[in-house]
Formats: structure tokens, sequence, C-alpha cells
């Protein structure tokens, strides 16, 4: 593993997480309530024993640089990093990151002088847990040029992947990025009855791209070099399959795309579940994240069920139920927290403060109602609130509140004030 450098795609403006990232980058958007997503691809790489890490961003990386600089302190003798690498204008180049590849190239400059026999190439906003040791074998067995971790998936998602199709042989011989439904329909599935593949499942019998790539050095430097490719999944896979030998490492274990306001709310939801398919603990490979020596939480006749509630939060004579409760929230009496996740504050308000000009605590206040809703950090919710979507509004902005696929989200810093309904 030391022959691997890791390659971590910070993504774009994030526009579908937006206002998630308002002031923050993608991979800096806090999940599970104590964690952020950056914290999944760099503990995987991590636990596989791999300790040189570039992390590709572009957008509000500020916070981003903050956590990794205060969470991820290698060991001066073991030669690792976790790095930030951002876009910049360079005299041969004015122009930003325009795609996966084209971060990949303009970065190339800064890593190419690491010695490095194969690149990791990981999103930053994924949800999962998998041993990198068996995808680098699996690269390296086969002799592959270019290999890809590949899920099965069922076909009402497959039209927003990149979709793999097989010969008999268990070889790719095709790959096509978000398919049609109808395009779909006359694929029916990726491999072919009999073939030598193995993954194949009647109710997901389409074979996925899960955007986790190995490639050889010098197999993806001369693809940046020779071809004005700008993404890895569009343009390079389909492109390299007649000139490269592509391999597709099958993964059977959750996995999500963290890439939407929807899609992040699912997933925050999977881990109420009595058997979530996902735990941020687990005794050999648990996540890590940032250590910030918070006091236990604390509950005064509070009712909490499928919910979890991460350190130095208070809940006084409330409800929570199929909720997440991130660090350091106060949820003031007679207040009900359903289905909602709260990302918590970035520091306590003193009750001196909460005297002064500032009307609105920090947290939830008294008879308060939340039900499928996100609150961004340090927002604050006034007495008698209810965000409930009470029209069954799909999508709309609001003062100080967005609605996406039916869900409330209160922005960052947001104040709500008493009495307000949604």
């Amino acid at each position: 593993m030391q022959d691997v450098l890791a390659i971590i795609l910070g993504g774009g403006r994030g526009n579908r997480l937006y206002p998630l990232t308002l002031m923050r980058s993608k991979p800096a958007v806090p999940i599970g309530g104590t964690y952020r997503l950056i914290d999944i691809p760099i503990s995987n790489c991590l636990h596989a024993g791999l300790r040189r890490m570039f992390v590709l961003t572009q957008f509000n990386s500020a916070s981003l640089n903050r956590h990794i600089s205060q969470t991820y302190r290698m060991d001066l003798f073991s030669g690792g990093f976790v790095d930030i690498m951002a876009a910049e204008q360079t005299p041969d180049n004015p122009n930003w990151f325009q795609g996966t590849a084209d971060a990949v190239r303009q970065a190339a400059r800064h890593f190419v002088a690491y010695a490095a026999d194969y690149y990791l190439i990981l999103a930053g906003d994924h949800l999962y847990r998998m041993d990198f040791a068996r995808l680098i074998d699996s690269h390296i067995d086969r002799n592959a040029d270019i290999t890809i971790a590949a899920q099965p998936v069922a076909p009402d998602i497959a039209c927003d992947m990149g979709i793999f199709l097989f010969d008999r042989a268990g070889q790719i011989v095709g790959f096509e990025e978000k398919p049609s439904a109808e395009r779909l329909g006359h694929m029916e599935r990726s491999i072919p009855a009999g073939s030598s593949f193995g993954g194949y499942q009647p109710d997901k019998p389409f074979i996925a791209s899960m955007g986790i790539y190995v490639f050889s050095r010098e197999v993806l430097l001369d693809i940046l070099n020779e071809f004005a490719t700008t993404d890895f999944g569009r343009e390079v896979i389909p492109a390299s399959l007649a000139t490269h030998r592509v391999n597709a490492f099958l993964y059977n274990g959750y996995w999500a795309d963290v890439g939407t306001i929807e899609s992040f709310y699912e997933a925050n939801m999977t881990l109420t579940r009595d058997h979530p398919p996902f735990r941020f603990y687990d005794p050999k490979k648990p996540i890590f994240t940032r250590a910030r020596f918070l006091a236990p939480s604390r509950f005064i006749d509070a009712h909490v069920e499928h919910a979890l509630v991460a350190e130095g939060c208070y809940i006084n004579r409330s409800t929570v139920e199929t909720s997440i409760v991130g660090i350091r929230t106060r949820i003031d009496e007679r207040s009900r927290i359903l289905r909602s996740v709260l990302l918590g504050a970035d520091y306590y308000e003193a009750d001196e403060d909460e005297a002064g000009d500032r009307s609105v605590p920090l947290g939830v206040g008294q008879d308060s109602i939340l039900d499928r809703v996100i609150v961004d950090k340090n927002a604050r919710i006034g007495r008698g609130v209810r965000l409930v979507n009470q029209d069954h509004v799909e999508n709309a902005d609001g003062e100080h509140y967005f609605i996406r696929n039916g869900i409330i989200v209160i922005p960052k810093d947001a104040v709500i004030k008493d009495g307000t309904v949604v």
C-alpha cells in the first residue's frame, strides 16, 4: 500500500446539496451527528494502510481545511499526510476545475513527484465502508490498467448512475453514464445469462460504477496528457474500454451517494434504523473524526427513540423520534423533533449571551415541532415554531428556509422567529 497515492475529489459547487453547501464544500458537510463526509474516504484509506492522501477542492474550502488540519495529524516518521489541494490559476491554465478528470489533470503537476505505482481516486460525498486493500489487490492480480468499484443496483436508481455491460466471459464491453429509462428497458440487465462475472441479482439486474477508480500510474498520466477529457464517468472510462484493460471490482456492501438534499436526508434516516446497513462504529474499522472533548449529553425527563444523539447536547422534557441530533444541540421544553436531522452547533452560548441582543437562543425553543427538517449548524429556532411543511410543498425558497423534495432545510446561522409556521 506504500505504492498507492489516494486522490479524493471534493466536487464542484455542490448545487444539489445547497443550502448545506452555502458556506462549505461538499466533503465538509456534517453527517451522522458527529462526522463530516470527508471522514468516510479518509478513514477507509487509513484502515487499508494508505497514508498519503490529497483532497482536491475549489469552493468554500475553509471549514474543510480546518477540519482536516485539526483531525488528521500523521506520525512525523511515517511520511503520511492528508493535504488539501485547492484549484489554482496558472499561466498555462487560467480555468477552474471543469470536471473530475480535469481536476486530477490540473493537480497532477503536484502529485506526480510522489513515488506511486497506483492512484486511487475517490469521491468526497459517498457513505460506505470498503477494504481498499482488496480493491488494489484485484487491480494487480488481474494486471488491469484501470479498475472500477462496481455494485448491483435496482432499475429505479440505475438512470442516475454509470452502467456497465458485460459479455459472457465476464469482460466489460460497454459503459453508459446515466442511461435513460427507455435505454434501460432495452438493456434489461448488465450481465448476460451464464456470464462468468458474478453478482447478478434479479432485483438488482444492473452493475453500476461507484465512482471509485484505481489507475496504474503511467496509464492515468498518459490519458490526462493525451486527451482533453474533463470527466471520468462520461468520457475517460467509455473511451478506455477499447484501448486499456478495464477491470470491475464487485462490491456488495452498503454504499450511498450523498450528493443531493434528498439522498443526504435518507442516508441520515437510515442510520436510525434498528439494524442499519451502515454504522459509523465498527470494533475493527471505526470512522474517525475530530476529537472534541465535549461533555456527555444531558437528558431531563426526555423521550428519545430510534435516534442518534451526539455528545454535548441538552434535551429538556422534549421528544426526539427517528432523528439525528448533532453536537451541542439544545432542545427546550415540550418540543418535538420527528424524522429530522439537526447538525448541531459550533459553540455553546452562555446564559448571559441568551439574555442579551440575541432574542432567539441557539437550538430549538420551547413548544416547537419539527418534522422532516434538516437544521444546519448554529441555527436558532424560536418558541412555538412549526416546521412541518403543512402545505406539502415540494420545492420552494422562503425567508430563512428552503424546501427541497418536501424536506425543509434551515441554513447555517439562520434565525426562525417565535411562532413561525412553514
